[in-house]
């Protein structure tokens, strides 16, 4: 069984936790994750600029920061880490694409959990970051399918 924490540390855009808990326990079974335990934490571009300078060195706001935790066990199986998603971030590139800032959140998550997962895109071969981005295709079209 996934044990799954949704936070909402941000006020600046209004969000459904509970169907942002529905997402992330689809992600986790499509990518054949049955027992694990992640936390998913929203924020404001303030909160995730400041863990972004603190982890990675970057001073500016991101949209999306993973912290895998793959070391140990916690209370419900493999602890995958932490999704850190900037809601603020995410409203303002949906603005710039034409699409729902829900979508986009959707979009940055199945990033995150790909992260957690072990994927990666960030400073490795272009083959396996196209492996990563192909996944997140599945991932999300699978996920439209079943809001059809």
């Amino acid at each position: 069984m996934n044990v799954i924490d949704i936070m909402n540390e941000q006020q600046v855009v209004d969000v459904d936790t509970d169907l942002v808990g529905q997402w992330t326990v689809r992600i986790l079974g499509i990518l054949g994750r049955t027992d694990a335990e992640l936390c998913v934490v929203i924020v404001d571009d303030g909160a995730i600029r400041e863990l972004n300078r603190e982890y990675l060195g970057r001073d500016r706001p991101t949209n999306v920061i993973s912290f895998p935790q793959q070391e140990g066990e916690g209370l419900g199986g493999d602890h995958l880490g932490d999704v850190v998603i900037s809601l603020e971030r995410a409203a303002a590139e949906a603005a710039d694409a034409g699409i729902q800032p829900t979508e986009r959140l959707r979009q940055l998550l199945v990033h995150g959990i790909c992260h957690l997962c072990g994927y990666n895109h960030e400073d490795v071969p272009e083959e396996t970051a196209r492996v990563m981005e192909e996944e997140e295709r599945r991932i999300l079209a699978l996920l439209d399918e079943e809001a059809e």
